[in-house]
């Protein structure tokens, strides 16, 4: 049985308008997709096409028929996908591209996967309704990158547990906490390196209202600058479901109320603001 996977949006159909074909999506553990989407009617070779919603970018995949009255395209893991939004289109034989509703996803692949690093980057893709109604793709391509594994309530603050890909762990390497719309020097915050495998804690006490921004320095500080963030599971956007608790605390500007956060991106933050 398929696991259902939460959705933005679900496809409401208009009875007068023409219905729009539907594509199921399955999901591998190398971080491939296979689109099954519904015969559109019309005669001819038919592409799947995935645009990038935030440039001019296409990639194309062709739809060949499975013999169960529907049409199958893959997108291996080996076919980049920058970083981005991708909007899901089938076109048959050089007409109109038309948009695609989403249909029942199998993302189980995705919630158990341990990508290897071996590449030095972490591709991700999952597929999601918009809020329209219509079939999306989020990827993310990250090299390197510092999946956030574990946050956990510490004595002073927040805790947090990762690992790291495509870059190994320094004895030095330290975390950043960055005040996103205030200037100044982040906080540094000392990490615990077992391996591949960081800890660190984010002390509330020193930090004023606002949001702050979650980096790693995982070869010290003349290494790169790595976001952490929240990518291997099936939820292309975690703000409405990944809900913490914010917890209130005695800081240097006042009583606060502060706990973690993701953005639009996943990415993993922590917001502060003021008690009462």
């Amino acid at each position: 049985m398929m696991t259902p996977v939460p959705r933005t949006a679900r496809h409401r159909a208009d009875p007068d308008a023409a219905v729009p074909p539907c594509a199921d999506c399955i999901a591998d553990s190398a971080g491939g997709l296979t689109f099954d989407v519904t015969e559109t009617g019309e005669p001819g070779a038919a592409l799947l096409v995935l645009r990038r919603r935030e440039g001019h970018e296409e990639v194309s995949l062709p739809l060949t028929p499975t013999g169960d009255g529907r049409l199958r395209a893959a997108l291996p893991s080996g076919v980049a996908l920058p970083e981005g939004r991708w909007d899901a289109y089938a076109q048959v034989a050089g007409g109109e591209p038309r948009r695609l509703a989403p249909g029942v996803d199998d993302l189980r692949s995705l919630v158990a996967r341990v990508p290897s690093g071996s590449l030095g980057h972490v591709a991700v893709r999952i597929p999601y309704a918009t809020r329209h109604g219509n079939l999306s793709v989020r990827s993310w391509l990250r090299a390197p990158h510092a999946e956030a594994v574990e946050l956990y309530r510490a004595q002073r603050g927040l805790g947090v547990r990762g690992r790291v890909y495509g870059v190994p762990l320094a004895p030095d390497a330290y975390a950043e906490v960055c005040h996103r719309d205030a200037a100044g020097p982040p906080f540094r915050a000392e990490v615990a390196v077992e391996q591949a495998e960081f800890g660190f804690t984010v002390a509330y006490g020193a930090l004023r209202s606002g949001v702050w921004d979650l980096w790693l320095r995982p070869a010290g500080e003349g290494g790169p600058r790595v976001r952490i963030a929240r990518l291997l599971d099936a939820i292309a956007d975690k703000r409405p479901y990944l809900i913490h608790p914010r917890v209130p605390v005695k800081t240097l500007y006042g009583p606060v109320e502060a706990g973690p956060s993701y953005t639009r991106d996943n990415d993993l933050s922590v917001t502060v603001t003021a008690a009462g």
